[in-house]
């Protein structure tokens, strides 16, 4: 039997046990399917900014390009906060392939009417569409926690930001170099009509042809890890959970008992059932611990998707209006390094920096390695005014990339937090998303404040255009402050 912990149990008691093995052919799919999530979002901040403007609602005003960038990119975690918890919590009930398939099943479809859409309401209504299909994002991190137990949770974890920065790496540079493709390749689109009416749908299409994929691996594949999902059938009315349970009845104890003797075999047997079978009320789910890591994994969410959602921004707006004035190939191909490099660092790294130094250091650290990344913003733009595109500018750039690597290992750090924090198995669906859906709602307000803050910084000058790396410092140190709340082992 699996010793029971909880996080004050120190590692050094659990370092002296032999790592279980890693199912590798199953826990090989969650990460394939993982996929489609970052490669669905990252494909289109590269060409965001230059969607925003080819559509005319800024009328020509690039200080209000941050306001729709902003707007467009967190309409996917605002919807998304509105499902997900009811999304992870079915997963509990029904299984978790049945709400993994619907998730990509809306992602799939919600990226190919993104690609065809040509009017921002077209696009609103295509992202609220992606957010609101998709609760795979907790099914699977729950999916994963099933499949590890203490000895391998950290290695497995290890393994996730691969996905992640795969996605992170392909999605950008399909994004900046499809983008446009009678343009760019003139020799082999140039004549085609559907490519140049819609210059964004071949970049969508990729990631949503991808979900797809993905969708029929999972189908014909992926084992259920919830041990006695209840049938859809009866989650939707169709039938009557009392006929699924008729073929049961030759199970239950015989007993020669009546009346109140039978009433009392039967309490016992209920009785007996072990709790970590029995999903929790919601409210039963807000236990301190729950509280603590959902609200360290929000603001790690904040810190980590305003830089993601500004970094763009400002690597295409104007030097002279307070960026680095890069087109949309450079930026994807900028973008996609962090990919490689992160998903490098983390697969090689993460499990024995974890191990060595505790989760909670580790995700500390990952959240102060974000106060130099925003301090370079100002430095990179003051650079580039006095030296163009020189040398030291990419080396700044650089820098900035490589150090915010730090930040995704506070995330592994966290989930581990956020396993261990669940009051019970059968509630792990609901407790991740509980902090999936906190976490949504920090992602829906940070693209859209940074950037809006981003855009009146430039327009209105305040702190010499700068004021937003100010606030985002801050909002750092906040973080950090949360941080320190967090229990000193797991």
């Amino acid at each position: 039997m699996t010793a029971q912990i909880d996080e004050e149990t120190p590692l050094l008691e659990h370092g002296k046990q032999k790592a279980t093995p890693l199912p590798w052919f199953q826990f090989s799919i969650v990460l394939f399917l993982q996929l489609a999530e970052p490669l669905t979002s990252q494909v289109i901040y590269p060409f965001a900014p230059q969607l925003i403007r080819d559509l005319g609602i800024t009328n020509g005003d690039e200080s209000k390009v941050g306001y729709y960038v902003g707007l467009m990119q967190s309409l996917f975690f605002l919807t998304q906060a509105c499902t997900v918890l009811h999304w992870s919590r079915l997963s509990d009930k029904v299984g978790r392939k049945p709400v993994i398939l619907l998730g990509l099943a809306g992602l799939s479809v919600s990226m190919y009417c993104f690609g065809l859409s040509k009017t921002f309401w077209g696009l609103v209504l295509s992202r609220s569409l992606n957010g609101a299909l998709n609760g795979n994002i907790g099914v699977i991190k729950s999916m994963m926690a099933e499949m590890t137990d203490a000895t391998n949770i950290s290695k497995a974890y290890a393994y996730m930001p691969i996905a992640w920065s795969t996605g992170g790496t392909l999605g950008p540079i399909i994004g900046g170099s499809l983008a446009r493709p009678a343009e760019r390749f003139p020799s082999l689109f140039g004549n085609n009509e559907f490519l140049k009416e819609y210059p964004y749908f071949l970049p969508c299409a990729v990631p949503a042809t991808f979900s797809l994929l993905a969708w029929l691996v999972t189908f014909l594949f992926l084992k259920e890890t919830v041990q006695s999902p209840t049938p859809i059938s009866v989650v939707l009315g169709l039938k009557k959970e009392k006929d699924t349970q008729d073929d049961d009845d030759d199970s239950l104890p015989e007993t020669t008992q009546v009346g109140s003797s039978v009433k009392s075999q039967v309490m016992v047997d209920v009785q007996e059932v072990p709790d970590d079978e029995k999903p929790l009320p919601l409210r039963s789910l807000l236990t301190f611990r729950v509280v603590i890591a959902a609200g360290n994994y929000a603001s790690l969410s904040l810190v980590d998707i305003s830089f993601r959602a500004i970094q763009p921004l400002f690597l295409s707006t104007p030097i002279e209006m307070g960026g680095l004035g890069l087109p949309p190939p450079t930026i994807g191909h900028l973008l996609s390094i962090f990919g490689i490099l992160n998903g490098l660092f983390q697969a090689f790294f993460f499990a024995q920096i974890n191990d060595h130094y505790g989760s909670k250091k580790v995700f500390i650290a990952g959240i102060a390695s974000a106060l130099p990344v925003f301090a370079t913003f100002p430095l990179i733009n003051y650079l580039a005014r006095a030296q163009g595109y020189s040398t030291l500018v990419w080396a700044v750039v650089l820098f900035q990339i490589v150090i915010s690597i730090a930040i995704s290992l506070s995330y592994g750090a966290i989930f581990i937090f956020i396993s261990n924090a669940s009051p019970n198995r059968a509630s792990l669906g609901a407790t991740n998303g509980l902090s999936q859906m906190s976490v949504s709602i920090m992602r829906a307000i940070g693209p859209a404040a940074a950037n809006s803050l981003f855009s009146i910084s430039i327009a209105k000058g305040y702190m010499g255009g700068y004021l937003v790396y100010y606030v985002l410092l801050s909002v750092v140190c906040v973080s950090l402050v949360i941080a320190s709340m967090l229990p000193r082992h797991v």
